[in-house]
């Protein structure tokens, strides 16, 4: 089995696109106005309007209510990356810290209130973990 993506729905395909795409750095693949995805080497994030949803089961997903789950982006720097976005972000939950486990992180939310968290392993424990990865 392999972890292949990470779907948001929201009701602004478009705004949610061009944040993640401003943030990441990542150009966003359009298949439909209602569908996009971001691609990394090891998963995607897609990002599909609420309208979607009528394939799959109308009201199976509602549009910016994640309270549970956390985006992560593992970072080169993630203080590099704070400086470079930290007038672009609207709603900063914590900027650069580290964290007991090794990782120094940013937390962040998106347009629609998802949590995102770029992160970059400080820690001999931290960085073993993600060795060849």
């Amino acid at each position: 089995m392999n972890m292949v993506s990470i779907r948001l729905i929201t009701d602004d395909a478009k705004r949610l696109v061009e944040f993640y795409a401003a943030v990441t750095g990542l150009a966003p693949t359009w298949y439909t106005p209602d569908f996009a995805e971001l691609k990394t080497r090891s998963a995607t994030l897609a990002i599909a309007h609420a309208r979607t949803m009528a394939l799959f089961g109308a009201g199976a997903a509602r549009a910016a209510d994640n309270h549970t789950a956390i985006i992560e982006y593992r970072v080169d720097d993630v203080d590099a990356a704070w400086q470079r976005l930290a007038d672009v972000l609207d709603d900063v939950v914590q900027k650069p810290t580290t964290q007991p486990w090794g990782n120094r992180s940013l937390l962040f939310r998106d347009p629609d209130g998802n949590l995102v968290n770029f992160f970059t392993p400080v820690s001999a424990e931290a960085l073993k973990k993600f060795e060849g990865v």
